[in-house]
């Protein structure tokens, strides 16, 4: 029976920390890195992977603290230390080489990653992943007005968003009514089910770290324009986070990139995942060199 298609349920031990993972594919297919995004986990990628197994070897890990991975302590929940991981965690499959989906903080971690092995990047797949300080939507106040005012008050209304309510309200964003209906409420009852108070912590570390992360988008575009990735663009722009600027801008430093805005907003491997597997399959056999 082949079960190429499958999504396989996986642990594994990167650095003595227990980590979870989902793949599916064939062990020397071609590479796909899917870094997951907030309030989420590998889970997001569930629907995405098995349509693309036929040719691909999809990997999608729950970062530390997150899903099903554990929480150690002394790991560095910041974007360099995700990065880290995410290097590690390659280097223990032995995957040298391999395209790279980049949607939510997991755009800027991936990033990360491909400015600290650029030979190993073939393609960049970009869903809603913001990196253009000057096209950052409305939802950002909160965040810039504690970048402003970083007041233990001020960071106490963060932790006000790390609620059921608050994890339901970053699943629906701004996307249309008629869209709601695609977005299950499984996504913000499952990862309020594993959040810890630890884990709630850590959230608010990585929000209330998100300035010194702005402060790397020079380096996330300047990476970009030196070494030109084939990248495709996949956006849907009922964001309040990361609306059709945040897109745009991308094609300053990557004029050659492929750009689709789908009626959609930030999750759309829940409301167009149809839409997003037939670009991503048209896009990576042309774009693998």
């Amino acid at each position: 029976m082949d079960d190429t298609n499958i999504v396989k349920h996986r642990w594994i031990d990167v650095d003595g920390v227990g980590i979870f993972y989902r793949e599916a594919g064939l062990a020397d297919a071609p590479a796909i890195l899917l870094p997951h995004g907030y309030p989420c986990s590998s889970y997001e990628f569930r629907n995405f992977m098995p349509l693309l197994a036929d040719n691909w070897r999809l990997l999608a890990p729950d970062f530390p603290g997150c899903g099903y991975s554990d929480t150690p302590e002394g790991f560095a929940y910041d974007f360099d230390g995700y990065a880290a991981f995410l290097d590690r965690f390659l280097d223990r499959l032995g995957i040298d080489r391999f395209a790279l989906y980049l949607h939510d903080f997991g755009s800027q971690i991936g990033l990360r990653l491909a400015i600290m092995r650029p030979d190993s990047i073939a393609a960049l797949i970009i869903q809603n992943g913001d990196i253009y300080e000057d096209q950052l939507g409305p939802k950002y106040a909160p965040l810039q007005e504690y970048f402003r005012n970083p007041t233990p008050g001020m960071r106490a209304k963060l932790g006000e968003a790390v609620t059921e309510e608050g994890f339901r309200d970053e699943f629906l964003n701004d996307v249309r009514p008629e869209l709601t209906e695609r977005i299950p409420p499984d996504l913000w009852k499952l990862h309020w089910s594993l959040m810890t108070e630890r884990r709630r912590e850590i959230s608010i570390e990585v929000m209330a770290g998100l300035k010194d992360n702005i402060a790397w988008f020079p380096r996330y575009q300047a990476y970009l324009r030196e070494h030109q990735p084939p990248t495709l663009i996949v956006w849907g722009p009922q964001d309040g986070y990361m609306p059709e600027g945040s897109a745009r801008a991308y094609l300053r430093d990557l004029p050659d990139a492929e750009l689709h805005l789908l009626d959609g907003g930030h999750w759309l491997l829940e409301t167009n995942l149809a839409e997003v597997v037939g670009l991503v399959r048209g896009f990576l056999p042309r774009a693998w060199t």
